[in-house]
């Protein structure tokens, strides 16, 4: 586990973003991009989260294909949870792949991919 406060998580993750490349990653707009803790009860029950299961970051909001033309929307929200990504790292060098892993993860869910092409893009970035 790495023991990282607040400052640093931010800085990290402003890093992630800036070093993600390729157009999925550089195109995003609209979106706030936050940290919690832990996923709160609420989220942890829309998704059907048993309690021996974690959560590393999520995206809330309306996918891309399905705004139908729309552009006057609220902003969508990628959160990462610190302690989760915190836990499953052994050093800072770990921390740094595993926020920059999840954020390009939940950016690829703003574009409405499933699972499947989210890892097959993901060596593009």
């Amino acid at each position: 586990m790495v023991d990282i406060d607040d400052k640093s998580f931010e800085r990290l993750t402003r890093e992630a973003l800036a070093s993600l490349t390729g157009v999925h990653a550089k195109n995003i707009s609209n979106i706030a991009i936050i940290y919690a803790d832990i996923p709160s009860n609420e989220q942890r029950r829309q998704l059907k989260l048993r309690d021996d299961q974690t959560l590393f970051g999520l995206y809330e909001g309306v996918p891309l294909p399905f705004r139908q033309g729309q552009t006057k929307l609220i902003p969508d929200k990628i959160t990462l949870f610190k302690l989760p990504l915190s836990q499953a790292s052994a050093d800072i060098e770990q921390l740094k792949e595993n926020i920059r892993h999840t954020l390009w993860h939940e950016i690829g869910h703003y574009y409405g991919l499933d699972h499947d092409r989210i890892h097959e893009l993901e060596s593009n970035n």
